[in-house]
């Protein structure tokens, strides 16, 4: 009786639940935040979730089934770990391993490397914790929570100082009507304009006041309506380059709000160079798993980097960067930054910048998983 009913219902187990199983334990590892990269014997790539891909800048396509230290460009300290793996039969940890990514830029993560008994066809699972990543969400949480209190105090400073322009700027206007023409009507005029070009100052510190109407967008449309508008203002001195990622799906945004944003960091991009003989500003798309915004870890994000070959933010001013009349140059009022954090605030998103002479890129995070 067992062996008829092992017969009848083991190919239906095999047929049905073992894929289940598999598809869940894969959907578990596609979910995990950390790094995680499965090997076989000769240390071929068998397994790698998104975490790990985002983490070494490498496809699964590319990868999958090419040895380990071909492809990350740390041959030695791979296969020495794991050679030790191999011969200890034990757990090895490696901490602060420096990494190198496909696009050249090293990252650091601890490394733990335990050898298996052929689970699944995997000899070997590398668990891979960047420490870069940490660093960096803990750096951003207290940047944003400085940055929301300042921009509550300005805020809250703006308000008070529109109440009182509104009465300089009636006031201006009822003396106007009282005085002759001549030269006394031409310095209430100056004071209603400089009451104007005040309130519009305090405007822009006050921010974009509207929710985004979200809808379907699509983002490289957003990019090239605003590289037009930067083309035709910088003329001949500037060469745009462009690096899409032609499968972004649309995301959900307000194009109006995001073209302000874009259109602010590119401008600003422009700026930064014009004391080059050509300014180059890169234009840069790619989608990334796993990407943790906030207290938030997205599934998939839409990242899109604006890069320019001018000196460099100095280093003073880095923390302070997209505070409203934070700018590093005398005749801006560091608004835009400020706005086009907001904005993508606003998006679910983050803007961040890495700088150094010669490499400065802005890079905006959008969500496109919700």
């Amino acid at each position: 009786m067992w062996l008829r009913f092992c017969k009848r219902f083991l190919p239906l187990w095999k047929e049905s639940v073992i894929p289940c199983l598999l598809m869940l334990q894969q959907d578990i590892i596609d979910n995990i935040s950390s790094g995680v990269i499965g090997l076989d014997g000769h240390y071929r790539v068998r397994l790698i979730n998104p975490s790990a891909e985002a983490l070494l800048q490498l496809s699964e396509a590319r990868i999958l089934g090419q040895p380990l230290v071909d492809v990350t460009g740390t041959g030695v300290q791979w296969s020495d770990t794991l050679r030790q793996a191999n011969r200890e039969r034990r757990a090895i940890v490696r901490r602060s391993l420096s990494l190198e990514t496909r696009d050249g830029h090293p990252t650091v993560a601890d490394m733990v490397i335990t050898p298996l008994h052929e689970v699944a066809g995997l000899a070997f699972l590398i668990e891979l914790q960047p420490v870069d990543r940490l660093l960096r969400i803990s750096r951003e949480e207290n940047l944003m929570n400085a940055q929301q209190t300042t921009r509550t105090v300005v805020r809250g400073l703006a308000h008070e100082i529109k109440n009182p322009l509104g009465g300089i700027r009636g006031a201006a206007q009822l003396l106007e009507r009282e005085l002759p023409g001549g030269s006394r009507q031409e310095y209430t005029g100056i004071i209603i304009q400089e009451a104007d070009r005040l309130r519009h100052l305090v405007d822009q510190l006050l921010g974009p006041n509207q929710q985004p109407a979200m809808a379907a967008i699509n983002i490289h449309e957003v990019i090239e309506h605003v590289a037009q508008l930067i083309r035709a203002e910088a003329g001949d001195r500037l060469r745009l380059e462009r690096d899409y990622d032609p499968s972004l799906p649309e995301l959900q945004g307000d194009r109006a709000q995001l073209i302000q944003a874009f259109f602010n960091i590119l401008r600003n991009a422009l700026q930064a160079t014009r004391e080059q003989q050509h300014s180059a500003i890169k234009l840069r798309s790619r989608s990334q798993r796993q990407f943790t915004i906030g207290n938030t870890r997205h599934r998939l994000v839409c990242r899109i980097d604006v890069c320019d070959n001018g000196p460099g933010i100095p280093v003073d001013i880095r923390e302070t960067f997209f505070v409203p009349m934070g700018s590093g140059r005398a005749e801006g009022t560091g608004l835009g930054l400020s706005i086009s954090q907001a904005i993508v605030h606003r998006h679910g998103g983050l803007l961040s910048c890495d700088s150094e002479p010669g490499d400065t890129c802005f890079s905006i995070f959008l969500p496109m998983d919700t």
